[in-house]
């Protein structure tokens, strides 16, 4: 069985509308990403989330609806499965509800529109109507009567004679009789463009659907000269001085405002709906738009292929159209959609890139845009890697995704828009400022100096020395000479204020409290002579201090450190670390170096009350390192929980009882070395600890939970709260070479960082011992009119995030190039030596020009990287057919080539020299278009036809070595990737957004049985998958889900991909069946149509052996009486249940 849930839910933005969703007063921005309405506000220029909704169904149509008599718009939305529905916002519930569905099935003889789903609705938002069928119109409208006024009716299917229409348009009327335009071509394949408008209903009250006879009722019927026009702007009308008539010499009419623009590639029509007078105007330079949206009645904004925004401006004399003019603003993403929001502000739209929100300055002699605010976009992923697997948690199922110690980068955009980007869970710093570039800082403390209320000093501890910084209410920053009486001329330990305006400062010589405001030094004590303090620890009533870490002292703060015990330690077994609990008077925590053992201790009398062995085995050399005993959840949930961090990177915790018990004991790996805490007050006496290590973590709880979460500072050693005026919630952090200031959030968050490469990263391939990313770039640019299309090889740097090196640029003598596949391997050089590659396979382009004795149609090449991270070829190895994807097995080279599977020996000959040796290939039913191996079996994605399995066979006895094909998977599928997932399964992605888990039986009874791939699990995603990549997590053995794989999709969604163990699937199963039962969406379509396989062979009942992550999670956001309702008769309790799916969250 499998499990999918998102970790980065998807970003592009496909459909956009501006509404009033909410009221009359307030308009909207509503986004459609992927399966997910979004509802934006815009204020004080900036955007913000008002509402998101998940439909069940993969949003294709996005239109706004106005009732008759309404101040408030309806929604229409329409699926890839042809559901159709209106939704309109409810004030009572704060939800979107479901007013009108219907569905569309079509026959099987029907063929889908040429122009995708389109929906238009007329000016007046009454009437709408729908092309889903190629020659197929269906149109709607809305009810006139006040009862049915929300409600949608259907008035007709009309047939048309316009079979492949480009664009569609209702236009503005003064008759009150909707019109509609069709953009169209005579035929499929003809390079032409001809204009029709009908009438949309043939009764005076327009209530009868017109029949759309195109000798009858076409009104207009004109051949457009530009044959890549593929774009129609109805254009308003505007009150005239003197009344229009209709006059019998048309050709000597003039085009009035009101009608309509066809756009085209090289020039504009501009038509009249009245009189079908025409204006044309040339364009200065060619280009091919695809969004637009209006400004006023005579400015419209147009977007092109290239991400350069136009304004199209009307030029009229008084309301009669002279001409009209296109000029360049700015440049944006590539626009999906463009949204004029009112107040010069524009948002644009995009698929391809960021969404983003500027301001606009028509006005100037040279008009500009201002960006406002970006809306993040990762899709499409063409191609990701997956770093820093190595650390996971031990004792819980778990994801090191989840805890951020994994990161996803990710190539991401097309063309212009292309970036890398670093996806990761954890929790953000925001730099506000350096302090000082200072090395070698061993701890910092932040005071209040005498008469603040907040936090102004900053204590910085050396190894030698402690220096102090003053703050004052604006933030500027002074370095004092002294500071009430403090010692500077040791390392402090400890300095931290006291509630009754003193201050005690531990150094490694002396304990002392301080009066602030005369500086005069009230009590100390001291070690004997000759002696040094190591550690110390302090809460408001006691001080507990070892000496050498074979003495260990308490002492009573309230009466001026007054030792209260004193106990020595057998110097067999030292003190390791020491703890005194800030909420607990009297309780502290000792470890011990030698048998390893923690145990807590009464300050009063310093014997221990409870202890525990931390090792395991009698092997171990576990040794604890560092102490917290703090309240980190709610006390009405659990007791104080005490943290150990071990010398080999684990972290122990330990439930404390009332009575000083401990329990529950749990095992995290947090790194290699020894974890440094450090508390963070969150308040309600409950503490944040952020563990700096080589991969720091915020340690928090959350939902009853304690979550540890990986934090952007992989640098930091030291870390103190610093409440300041000019820096509320701040903290200061310390690394090797500088101190700053800074700002954490307070959970986990994705976290994307981007790198923009202004080109499409087309493959990326991460090299652990060089630290460095492989890219195979595609830049497009357009110059003087021609498109040009060139293709490199480049670094970037893992730790900088940067480019670094030269780019090696991939171009052969007369062939245009194409990066088709980039991985890094392990090859051994001329010496024999295994070192580290980079290989690419490339296509080239059909050249027309160059005839049929072009017989090389692609490249193999092999990079070193040299002692200046620059890339140099070793191996230029040309192809009869173009190289779609490269794999590794057993050092030898495996390629999929147009038609053929090939694997070949490599050898290096010498530094800069190598050859590749042939072995043996196979052919694979069409096009290969994806490989991933496993032992010496190779799985052949193929175009059309899914997936076959190839077993490799070394020759023997002289014999030749072999593909032989022992498995395929005999349905039909348009696959997209495959991955091993375990043993003999295998997942496979498809165009249509599929997901099959496929099985391999080789022990079947019958060799057909063996040969064929039978479906375990299949479900549909709703999103095109183009890269899978295999993971490997250690899981307790008692886990539900075992993480096997990240997903990467066209809409910029990444997925986990796992498996479900035996003993939790019925219970899953059941769980997941009740839930879509339940819960209901938008559209009141379905769960099991929606996650339902389909392709044009077939189309299931549901998903089958599939789970939905992101359905189950839902379980925690309905209430308590809907919880109790679903997990009726399912067994667990509802608190069982609502543990079991935090746990499935946390994975992700």
């Amino acid at each position: 069985m499998a499990y999918i849930a998102p970790i980065h839910r998807p970003s592009s933005v496909r459909h956009t509308i501006r509404a009033n969703v909410f009221s009359a007063d307030e308009e909207s921005l509503v986004l459609a990403k992927a399966n997910r309405l979004e509802i934006w506000r815009l204020a004080d220029g900036l955007l913000s989330v008002a509402h998101s909704q998940a439909i069940y169904g993969t949003i294709t149509i996005l239109q706004r609806l106005r009732p008759k008599d309404r101040d408030t718009d309806l929604l229409f939305v329409g699926t890839d499965r042809l559901e159709h529905f209106t939704l309109e916002w409810n004030h009572e519930t704060s939800q979107l509800d479901t007013r009108t569905m219907f569905r569309d099935p079509g026959e099987h003889h029907m063929r889908d529109s040429q122009s995708q789903d389109k929906c238009i609705v007329d000016p007046t938002g009454k009437y709408m109507a729908l092309h889903l069928w190629e020659g197929l119109l269906t149109i709607f409208r809305l009810g006139v009567r006040k009862n049915t006024a929300l409600e949608l009716e259907r008035m007709n299917q009309v047939r048309l004679s316009e079979l492949f229409i480009k664009a569609s348009t209702f236009l503005y009327t003064e008759t009150g009789h909707p019109k509609v335009a069709f953009l169209y071509s005579s035929r499929a394949d003809a390079d032409d463009s001809k204009l029709a408008t009908y009438r949309l209903t043939s009764d005076d009250r327009n209530t009868v659907a017109s029949s759309f006879d195109p000798v009858k009722d076409r009104e207009v019927d004109v051949d457009i000269d530009d044959p890549g026009s593929a774009m129609l702007i109805p254009v308003r009308k505007v009150e005239e001085e003197v009344k229009r008539h209709n006059v019998r010499n048309v050709e000597a009419a003039k085009a009035h405002i009101g009608g309509l623009i066809v756009v085209g590639e090289t020039r504009l029509l501009y038509i009249d709906e009245v009189t079908k007078s025409t204006v044309q105007s040339a364009l200065k330079e060619a280009s091919i738009f695809v969004a637009w949206a209006e400004y006023d009645v005579t400015h419209y904004f147009l977007a092109d292929d290239y991400g350069i925004l136009h304004l199209l401006t009307i030029l009229t004399d008084g309301v009669v159209v002279t001409g009209m003019d296109v000029s360049p603003i700015g440049t944006t993403s590539r626009a999906s959609g463009l949204v004029y929001l009112g107040d010069n502000i524009l948002f644009v739209a995009s698929h391809y890139g960021d969404s983003q929100l500027f301001r606009l300055d028509l006005l100037s002699a040279v008009p500009t845009l201002q960006p406002l605010q970006v809306l993040p976009n990762i899709g499409p992923i063409s191609d990701f890697a997956v770093m820093d697997m190595g650390n996971r948690e031990n004792d819980s199922p778990g994801n090191v995704y989840s805890s951020g110690q994994a990161r996803i980068v990710t190539g991401s955009g097309a063309h212009k828009d292309g970036s890398l980007r670093s996806v990761r869970s954890g929790v953000g710093l925001e730099d506000i400022g350096i302090l000082a570039d200072l090395d070698h800082t061993q701890g910092l403390f932040s005071v209040r100096s005498h008469g603040s209320r907040q936090v102004d000093t900053l204590v910085v501890s050396f190894l030698t020395e402690t220096r102090i910084f003053k703050f004052d209410k604006t933030g500027e920053v002074e370095e004092v000479e002294s500071f009430s009486g403090m010692a500077f001329d040791h390392r402090t330990i400890i300095a931290t204020n006291l509630p009754n305006g003193q201050l005690l400062q531990v150094t490694t010589a002396a304990a002392m409290i301080i009066e602030l405001e005369s500086g005069v030094v009230i009590a100390s004590w001291r070690p004997e002579a000759g002696r040094f303090i190591t550690n110390a620890s302090a809460n408001e009533a006691r001080l507990l201090i070892s000496v050498e870490g074979t003495t260990l002292v308490s002492l009573s703060i309230h009466d001026d450190l007054e030792v209260v015990r004193q106990k020595q330690i057998d110097e067999k077994d030292q003190l390791a670390c020491i703890h005194v609990a800030p909420q607990l008077s009297d309780v502290g925590v000792v470890g011990f170096w030698s048998s390893g053992t923690v145990s807590l201790i009464n300050l009063s009398t310093l014997e221990p009350i409870h202890g525990e062995s931390l090792r395991r085995t009698a092997d171990d050399a576990s040794i604890p390192r560092d102490l917290v005993l703090a309240q980190v959840l709610p006390s009405n949930v659990s007791g104080p929980t005490l943290f150990i961090a071990l010398e080999d990177g684990h972290v122990v915790t330990f439930n404390i009882g009332k009575d000083m018990t401990m329990s529950g004991v749990k095992r995290v790996i947090l790194g290699t070395r020894e974890a440094r805490f450090h508390l963070l007050p969150k308040g309600n006496g409950i503490y944040n600890i952020l563990a700096t290590t080589e991969h720091p973590s915020l340690i928090y709880g959350s939902e009853g939970r304690i979550i540890y979460s990986a934090v952007t500072a992989e640098d930091a050693t030291c870390i103190c709260p610093f409440d300041a005026e000019a820096f509320p919630n701040a903290i200061v952090l310390a690394t090797d070479s500088q101190i700053k200031i800074s700002k954490i959030d307070t959970t986990r968050q994705t976290h994307v960082r981007p790198l923009p490469m202004g080109e499409m990263v087309r493959r990326i391939a991460y090299s652990p011992s060089e630290k460095v990313f492989g890219l195979g770039c595609i830049k497009r640019e357009l110059n003087r009119g021609e498109e040009i299309i060139e293709s490199s090889f480049k670094l970037v740097d893992e730790v900088i995030f940067d480019r670094v090196g030269k780019e090696f640029p991939l171009k052969s003598a007369g062939h245009t190039e194409l990066v088709e596949a980039v991985i890094r391997a392990e090859l051994p050089d001329s010496y024999g030596n295994l070192v580290e590659r980079f290989i690419v396979g490339t296509s080239y382009l059909p050249d027309p020009d160059a005839g049929s004795n072009t017989y090389i149609r692609g490249r193999i090449l092999v990079f070193g990287i040299d002692s200046e991270r620059n890339p140099y070829i070793i191996l230029n190895h040309e192809l009869k057919g173009a190289c779609r994807c490269l794999a590794i097995m057993d050092g030898k080279i495996v390629a999929a080539l147009t038609k053929t599977v090939v694997i070949s020996q490599y050898e290096e000959t010498s530094t800069t020299t190598a050859q590749l040796t042939r072995i043996v290939s196979y052919r694979p039913s069409t096009y290969p278009v994806d490989l991933t191996i496993n032992g010496n079996i190779i799985a052949v994605a193929d175009l059309t036809k899914s997936i076959s399995l190839v077993e490799f066979m070394p020759g023997k006895d002289g014999e030749s070595p072999k593909l032989v094909e022992v498995a395929r998977h005999y349905q039909s599928a348009w696959a997209t990737a495959v991955c091993h997932v375990e043993d003999e399964s295998w997942l496979e992605a498809d165009s249509q957004g599929n997901l099959m888990v496929l099985r391999r039986n080789p022990k079947g009874v019958t060799l057909e049985d063996q040969r064929r791939l039978e479906i375990t699990s299949e479900m549909n995603l709703g999103e095109q998958v183009n890269k899978i990549r295999k993971i490997s997590v250690e899981t307790s053995p008692g886990a539900m889900i075992v993480p096997k794989a990240f997903l990467g999709t066209v809409e910029g969604g990444i997925y986990m991909f796992g498996t479900i163990a035996t003993h939790a699937q019925d219970l899953l199963l059941r769980f997941q069946a009740k839930l879509a039962n339940t819960i209901k969406t938008a559209g009141d379509i379905e769960f099991k149509t929606y996650r339902s396989f389909r392709n044009k062979e077939r189309e299931g009942d549901g998903p089958f052996r599939f789970l939905d992550g992101e359905l189950l999670e839902r379980f925690l956001d309905v209430d308590e009486a809907t919880q109790t309702e679903i997990c009726r008769g399912l067994g667990p309790s509802v608190e069982d249940m609502r543990n079991m799916v935090e746990e499935l969250r946390r994975m992700h």
